[in-house]
């Protein structure tokens, strides 16, 4: 008599497929929820002129009452990213005397006229200015602090992406080894990256501070200084940028600790059989074996800083100054929707191309560092 047997409800695969959905189910919804609906609704509230404070009209009623309602927000389409947008270059025109001769200074050079006869009738302020094939240029936006905040923050991502990385392995690579006192060294490294931002930038405020700051009275010692760290265009953000990474190291040294401890520790005794130096160890042998590891620091440190926004806030009084040398798409994006023009519409214009330039980033970042293996 044949015993009929059961046939397995779902193969492997299926069973397997189930699993992987039921383990991202949680993680899914919270992305959903708190990244994707705000996105969809962002980009839902950049096609409005909706203002933070509803607008009140008065209106009549059914019964002839006279009341102040709430003014509906009205559908702008694309303008706010227009406005956002929009660049144009200005050919500026020589100056010339009564007799039509070209003005020159005492050096011989063109004098042209300004450019702000150009860029206000357009409703435009000066992003740059140049010279190409013997004439001059100026390059006019309409969000012109938009563009400078982009500026900083791709500078700012340059900069503190590769030296937070690298220091970060230095200090996991230091905090690796066998001392005494390692796990206190580990406290200390990772302590700022668990207290709030705003504690770290008031605390470093005061280091900068001209006067009676801490970093200035170190380097007077070496007959150096004061600086006013924060009140100049060309220091500002390097100090900012040095918070940053100071703060945040913490956090990639212990991702790269862990991928330390992962190296099978054979690998190093071979290697040192086979004659290999510090270096050479360090170079095919920990290099290669944190690659995983690496693309995840690159990829999260560069989400990080491209949000930059606590330490410019606070420590600027939220202006982003000294003259916009420290103005970020964030902030420029607080201001304008809560502070200043209070434009929840323009703001959430702001926001969506922000993330969809700092996704696109991420993702060609990703792309290029997989092909490296």
């Amino acid at each position: 008599m044949l015993i009929k047997r059961n046939r397995p409800r779902f193969d492997e695969k299926t069973a397997e497929q189930i699993t992987a959905l039921a383990m991202f189910a949680p993680a899914g919804l919270l992305l959903a929820f708190f990244l994707i609906l705000p996105f969809v609704n962002a980009f839902r509230l950049s096609l409005t002129d909706q203002p933070l404070v509803p607008r009140l009209i008065t209106t009549t009623n059914e019964n002839g009452d006279t009341v102040r309602v709430q003014e509906a927000a009205e559908n702008v389409g694309l303008d706010n990213y227009r406005d956002l947008l929009s660049l144009r270059v200005f050919r500026l025109e020589a100056e010339r005397d009564d007799q039509g001769q070209v003005i020159r200074d005492e050096a011989g050079n063109i004098e042209y006229e300004s450019a702000r006869a150009y860029l206000r009738p357009a409703g435009m302020q000066s992003l740059a200015e140049f010279n190409l094939l013997g004439s001059r240029y100026v390059l006019g936006a309409t969000d012109a602090p938009f563009y400078r905040s982009l500026a900083n923050i791709f500078t700012f991502v340059i900069l503190v992406v590769p030296l937070q990385t690298s220091f970060a392995l230095g200090l996991a690579m230091l905090v690796n080894q066998k001392l005494p006192g390692k796990n206190a060294f580990r406290t200390i490294y990772f302590s700022p990256v668990v207290t709030t931002m705003a504690v770290v930038s008031v605390l470093w405020f005061f280091l900068y501070n001209p006067s009676s700051g801490l970093i200035n009275s170190f380097i007077s010692v070496f007959g150096l200084g004061p600086y006013d760290w924060l009140d100049h265009p060309a220091s500002a953000m390097i100090s900012i940028l040095l918070l940053s990474i100071w703060q945040g190291v913490g956090f990639q040294m212990v991702i790269y600790l862990a991928g330390l401890q992962e190296i099978p520790e054979e690998l190093y005794e071979a290697a040192g059989l086979d004659g290999a130096n510090t270096f050479q160890r360090f170079r095919f042998i920990t290099l290669p074996s944190l690659r995983n590891t690496t693309l995840f620091v690159a990829i999260s440190t560069t989400i990080l800083a491209f949000k930059l926004f606590v330490q410019v806030d606070v420590m600027t009084f939220g202006t982003g100054g000294p003259s916009l040398s420290t103005i970020t798409p964030i902030l420029h994006m607080v201001n304008q929707g809560f502070r200043e023009a209070q434009a929840v519409g323009y703001a959430s214009a702001i926001a969506v191309v922000f993330v969809l330039l700092v996704l696109a980033i991420s993702l060609v970042q990703r792309r290029v560092l997989s092909s490296e293996r």
